[in-house]
């Protein structure tokens, strides 16, 4: 009840408008809400996948001598880091593009309407959970922030186990 108060109050405090509460009963703004999200993550979780396999066949080859190397978990860490930013811009784009299209989206607080880089910000202080409470969402926006975060945690969880048994291949050959 206090958080819903809260973003109430902030939300009047921002300029927001009665059109902000009133857009979840708009089953156009929800779906294309939906729709925006499921491509997001139809494009994070497909890169993913792709990466991490061709980082799996990347890292599993030998050089000259035939033996493996530790180094090779430091191409896998770079690799997984750049897929990671990506996945964030992927998210940071849908916010920015949402909002770019309509207010009835909602909107996020803290960040200028034309404003990509703060997006990427909001979408990465989202996806990796860390959430520091000084961008929020509101309006429709919010269902991509939720969906965001939990995609976020499953991708990062997917490239720890990865990497875990990649540094275990590579330890235990050398």
């Amino acid at each position: 009840m206090q958080a819903w108060l809260l973003g109430g109050l902030v939300a009047a405090a921002s300029g927001g408008t009665p059109a902000d509460g009133d857009a979840y009963g708009d089953w156009g703004v929800n779906l294309a809400v939906i729709v925006a999200t499921t491509v997001a993550v139809g494009l994070c979780v497909t890169l993913h996948y792709e990466v991490l396999s061709w980082l799996s066949r990347r890292l599993g080859g030998k050089d000259r001598t035939g033996r493996h190397h530790r180094r090779q978990v430091l191409y896998g860490i770079f690799g997984v880091l750049s897929v990671h930013v990506c996945e964030i811009w992927i998210f940071g784009v849908a916010f920015y593009l949402l909002q770019s299209i309509s207010p009835s989206f909602g909107h996020v607080h803290g960040i200028a309407a034309g404003s990509l880089v703060d997006h990427v910000y909001f979408s990465a202080v989202t996806f990796t959970t860390v959430g520091f409470g000084d961008v929020i969402p509101f309006g429709p926006v919010r269902f991509l922030a939720g969906t965001e975060a939990l995609t976020g945690f499953v991708l990062i969880t997917w490239s720890a186990s990865f990497t875990f048994l990649e540094m275990g291949r590579f330890w235990r050959r050398d």
